[in-house]
Parts: structure tokens; sequence; C-alpha cells
């Protein structure tokens, strides 16, 4: 069945934690016929938490893709994770949706999260439109969730609907641009809703609320303007085409509201995700490097007849075989196809394509451009890769994942386990890039490391519970990075015998500070040394001596970053010199240089963010004081206090239970890696001896 590329959205739904995303989805699903039956959260009975642990914590971990029809438009829809330790969800699936829904919860405005989901989105250029739920909570506050937005997002809110009543007393949405009310039926689950003309005293409210819109619109439609300039009539149509351009620009977010869990708003909902957010046809063609020559851009168009370009950009690991995520971005995929795996350069095969509802797989025959499907058949490519047929020889952006900043050592309770842990950790680190597993070589010592204490907890539970290993874990601690504070030149030279047989090479190098840069790499490698000083193979090998020396510093053998390595020169013999001298001389070389640059003990930082009754204000101040912690800003949000500092992590453990205890149950807390910084003398002097 060929699908009109117009018709179709692909979106995310992402928030903070407990805004309402899966209920929400629900929701969509139920209205879009989709399922019979509304699962709630609560009863761990949701389409996308199908995950044990999510029914079990009544959170979403994993991001799951479903498809929906909703007024002749194909919707493949991804709930993503709200909790900041599975950010690497969100991340990943933003890299390849065109559009998002954020949703806000109306008592709390803009959160934390909220705040990183919409970096994350301005990374990958996504419009969006923002759905503030839960406005039957008492407390809810429509205005001033507006406002967060406006002032917290910096982007003009469009507003295309506001709440009949709040709180016990909401009965619907006012429609500003159709002019009308919108009551849902409770009884019937909001699958019935009538429409009527705007009761009498939101009237005034109503018509100022759309000679706004209509003003904001007509700052991205010539026509739309001249009507505004001439007071004349427009109409609901001229309305929307204006602010779709808008949103797609990314110059302003139209704004909706209701209550997922009381059945009010949804259905608008997905008729402003068919209006205003784009299809593929609507996103700019990607940019794709030449696999042979890296500095030649290629611009892929979204067409099923182009060249076969696809990214991989989720994997879930499974028993025969692992289940790979794709966005295709140009050309027609067909199942049994043979394809080239840009990054590793090897041939995998695809065997059999999936539509995705959740867990459930619909077998199909092929895919086009601008579809999100799931295959089966690849087995060495990674999230990231791009996988390509024979007339389209390039390498999409890769997916920037932030920096692990949490471990804890592991290992098998019986010694006959260990190679079955190992296999284990493996099949996990290729569905989670944010799991990195590395091996301590003098204590034999395994250690896991993640994005925070719950990602980790959850980690051990699958191992435990889904993978058959039974396991011991040791107590979480700081990922610390070590970075240098100058430049500094050194050189490694290696002059060995191995196997009977001389091996030479000697490297200068220069290693410098680097400025750190959102979403790049954290160390860089560049090559001035004369063509004729060494070989292109023997620049490459040092190159990869380098950046292995990197993942273990000068002071307590932490990964260095933020630092720019730059090849100088070196000596070759045409005789003994080979590619592993020049490795070896290139992690001599770094090392030499390190210690000579002013190597400096980092510590991840977190962004704390801490709601309170005024009570226990003070106390709360005092406490993260104790803990090093800078606290950057306090406002009130509704009745409660808001404190916003900046913590290191070594602080942190254990903190929500302490919180609960400080405030009697009253205060919560959110918290997201930041940055790394500088730890104190006196502490580095323990951590490093």
């Amino acid at each position: 069945m060929t699908i009109d590329l117009k018709t179709v959205r692909n979106i995310g739904i992402a928030a903070h934690i407990d805004a309402g995303k899966t209920t929400t989805t629900e929701r969509i699903l139920f209205y879009a016929g989709r399922t019979h039956r509304m699962g709630e959260v609560d009863e761990g009975t949701t389409t996308t938490d199908f995950d044990e642990q999510e029914q079990k914590r009544g959170i979403t971990i994993y991001s799951a893709a479903v498809t929906l029809q909703w007024r002749g438009h194909t919707i493949n829809l991804i709930d993503t994770p709200g909790h900041v330790d599975f950010t690497a969800e969100v991340e990943r699936s933003l890299r390849v949706l065109d559009g998002m829904v954020a949703v806000f919860d109306a008592r709390e405005g803009v959160e934390a999260q909220s705040e990183t989901v919409w970096r994350q989105a301005d990374k990958y250029h996504v419009p969006r439109i923002c759905f503030i739920n839960k406005m039957d909570r008492i407390g809810a506050d429509f205005e001033h969730s507006v406002n967060s937005i406006r002032e917290r997002l910096s982007i003009p809110p469009a507003i295309i609907q506001f709440p009949i009543g709040a709180s016990d007393d909401l009965r619907g949405v006012i429609d500003v641009i159709g002019e009308k009310a919108l009551f849902f039926h409770e009884e019937e689950q909001g699958a019935r809703f009538d429409e009527a003309p705007i009761p009498a005293e939101l009237a005034d409210a109503a018509a100022e609320a759309r000679h706004h819109l209509v003003e904001l619109a007509a700052e991205h439609s010539d026509a739309l303007m001249d009507k505004y300039l001439h007071n004349q009539p427009v109409s609901a149509d001229e309305i929307r085409k204006a602010l779709r351009v808008a949103t797609l620009k990314r110059a302003l977010t139209p704004i909706l509201c209701g209550s997922s869990l009381k059945h009010v708003g949804v259905q608008p909902l997905l008729d402003a995700v068919c209006d205003f957010l784009p299809s593929p046809l609507d996103v700019p063609p990607i940019e794709a490097h030449d696999a042979v020559n890296p500095s030649k851009i290629h611009k892929l168009t979204c067409d099923p007849k182009g060249p076969l370009a696809i990214l991989v950009f989720k994997i879930v690991a499974e028993k025969p075989v692992d289940l790979f995520y794709l966005r295709i971005y140009s050309g027609t995929l067909k199942a049994n196809s043979r394809l080239v795996n840009t990054a590793t350069k090897g041939k995998e095969n695809i065997s059999r394509i999936y539509r995705m509802f959740a867990k459930k797989r619909d077998q199909i025959d092929e895919a086009t451009a601008g579809d999100i499907v799931a295959v089966i058949g690849p087995r060495d490519s990674l999230t990231g890769h791009t996988l390509c047929d024979s007339k389209c020889n390039v390498i999409l952006e890769a997916i920037q994942f932030p920096e692990t900043v949490i471990s804890m050592s592991i290992e098998p309770r019986s010694s006959k386990d260990r190679d079955k842990l190992m296999e284990a950790l493996k099949a996990l680190g290729r569905q989670d890039p944010t799991l990195s597993v590395t091996s301590n070589e003098e204590t034999g010592q395994t250690l896991i490391s993640g994005m925070g204490e719950l990602h980790l907890e959850v980690v051990v539970q699958k191992l435990r519970s889904e993978m058959n290993v039974d396991v011991l874990v040791g107590k979480p601690r700081v990922s610390y990075r070590e970075t240098i504070a100058a430049s500094a030149d050194a050189q490694g030279e290696f002059n060995r015998q191995i196997g009977g047989r001389n091996h030479f090479a000697m490297v200068r190098l220069r290693i410098e500070p680097k400025r750190h840069e959102e979403g790049k790499p954290a160390f860089e490698v560049v090559n001035i040394a004369p063509p004729d000083s060494v070989f292109p193979q023997y620049v490459q090998a040092a190159r990869t001596g380098i950046i292995d020396a990197s993942h273990s510093g000068a002071l307590g053998g932490y990964p260095v970053i933020d630092w720019k390595a730059t090849i100088l020169g070196g000596n070759q013999s045409d005789l003994e010199s080979s590619e592993v001298a020049f490795e070896n001389a290139g992690r001599v070389a770094f090392y030499e240089a390190m210690k000579a640059a002013g190597p400096t003990l980092l510590e991840p930082i977190m962004e704390v963010e801490v709601v309170t009754v005024d009570d226990y204000f003070g106390t709360i101040m005092s406490d993260l004081n104790s803990r090093r912690g800078v606290v950057k800003n306090t406002d009130i949000r509704g009745q409660n206090r808001v404190i916003a500092a900046s913590v290191p992590l070594a602080q942190m453990f254990g903190y929500v239970t302490k919180l609960r205890s400080l405030s009697q149950g009253r205060a919560t807390a959110s918290m997201e890696p930041s940055h790394y910084a500088a730890v104190p003398a006196a502490e580095a002097k323990i951590l490093v001896g």
C-alpha cells in the first residue's frame, strides 16, 4: 500500500516525568481505534509501557513506537521516558522524528526535564506543539503554565485553546481558531464531545485570544497580514495555514490544553498534530558525509525512488536475534535486501521488516523514505550506524549521547556465570548506548557506568529477572573525568622487540585544552606532520594510540575530556617501523604531554530542582549548602517555593530519601547532569592521593 508522504507524521511525545505522556498516548490510541480499552499507568496496563519494570515502577523506561490513523493521516508516534536517567531514549527518538508534542503539568508548568527535552528538540531542529495537561488537578494554572513556556523556553506561545474551568470544575476547552466551545462527555470516556457556542462569560476572553492569535500568525503570512491591517475577517483555515508555516520554522509553538486522565482535549490535540506538525516532505534535505571523502556533503531528499539511506537509531537485544529500529531517509527498503554498513564497511542482511505497535509486530514487504520501521537480520550494526545500498555510499550524522556520571562494580554470584554475565552486559550495551562496561586489569573488577542510580538499578534488575544472571553489586560511585589546564609538547618513542622482530616509532605531539561544545565529541586529533616524515597508515595508528591513552588519564586513571591533540611529526624506519610501534608511541606521547599540561580532576555537577512548601525552605537551603551546592535561583510556583541549584553528584547519593525526611514527605526533587567542574584541591587530594 502506497502512503502519501504529505499525510505522514513522525512524532514523539516528551516531557518531565509524571506530566502524563503515557496516559496521553493511551487516550490517543483509543480514540484512533487502535485499542479497545484504555490502559492505565497505575494499573500497569498501558500499551507502550509493556516492559515488566515499567509496569511495576509506573514509569516509562524505554521508548515505544506505535502507528495509528487519524483524519486520513498516518501517525508514527514514539512515547518517550520522562526520567532524566533515560534521556538517551529521548535523544535518539528526537534524532529521527520530524515533530514533537511537549506535555506539561498544568500545576507545575515548565519543569527541569521539560527544559532538557526542549533543548534536545532544539538541537535536532524539531518543530513542536505544547499540550498543557492535568487541568483537572487542584492548583492547575493555565496562565502560569503559558507564561513559564514563554519565559523558560524562550518561544512565543500561540494559544489556540484555553480551558473552560479548572481543577474539579474542568468542563471542556475553548477552540480559539474555530470560535467554539468543546464539551467532553466523561461518562463516555471522552469518545463523544459536543460543539457549542462560547459561553457568554468567556466570550470576551475568547475574542481577545483570537485577536492576539491572528496578530501572531499574520507575522508569517503576507495575505493574513493584509487582512489584519485592513480589519477584514479571517477564516479558521487561513489562521491554521499561517500557524503551520510558523510552527515549521520554529518561530512559535501552538498551545493546547486539557486532561488526558479525564478524557478532555485529546482529539483536538490529534487534529493539531495533523494541522501543524511536519510531514517528511516538510523537513529540509538531510546532510550526509561521503563515506570515501568525508569533506564531501550529500543532501538527501525524502524520495522513495532515491538511493537508499537508513539510520539505525535503536536496538532491542532479544533472542535469538536483535531487533533494529530504523529511520529511512531516502529510497525504498525491501525485505531480504543486502546493504552496506558504511561505519563498519561490512555487508548486512535485512531479512524481515516490521511495522511496530509497541511490542506487537506486523510484518511488511517494504518500507519507503519517511518511514520508521523495525527489522531483523543485521549482525554488526550499532546505534547511529548508516545502512546504504550500492548507489548511496554515505554516512549520516551519528547520535551523540551524554557522558555517564555514575558507576558501580558488578560480579556474578557464582564464578561459573562470569561468561554469562559478560555476554548479557554485551547485549545490554548494544541496546543502551549510555551503558558502558569496563574492566580494571589490576583488580579484575568489572564496572558498569550509566546516567544515574535508577538507570543502573534497572540494568541490574534486568540482568537478574530477564537474563537469569544472579549478580553482586557494589555501592554506586561517581564517574570522574580528567582534563588539561594548559598546552604542552611531548615526544613518545617505542623501540622494542616483539615476536623476534624490532619495532620502532617516534611521535611528537602537542595537546591543548579544547572548549566543550554541546553534542560534539570531547576530543579532537589533527595531523600536521610533514607527509614524508610519517606514512599515512602510521599516522592513523598513532591516532588510535592517542585516543586509547585518553581513556585513562595521568591522575586517577579516569577518561580525559575536552582536549585537542596535534601530531607534529615523528621518525620512522623503513625496516623496523610498524603500526603497532606507532600506536604505542602515540600512547606514550599523549601520557607524557598530559603530565606536563596541568592535569585536572573533574566531577559531574547536577542541576537540581527542589519544590517545597515554604515551611521547609530554609532547612532545605541549608542542606544544599552543606553539600557544596550553589543556589542559582529561587522562585514561587503557586503555593510552593522552587530552588534551582548546582550540586556535585558525589554529594547527592540518597538525597531524595533525605529530602523526604527534611520535609516530612512534602518536598520533591529532580536532577540532571549539567557539566563537569574541577574538584576542589582538598577533595582531589583524597581521591588521587
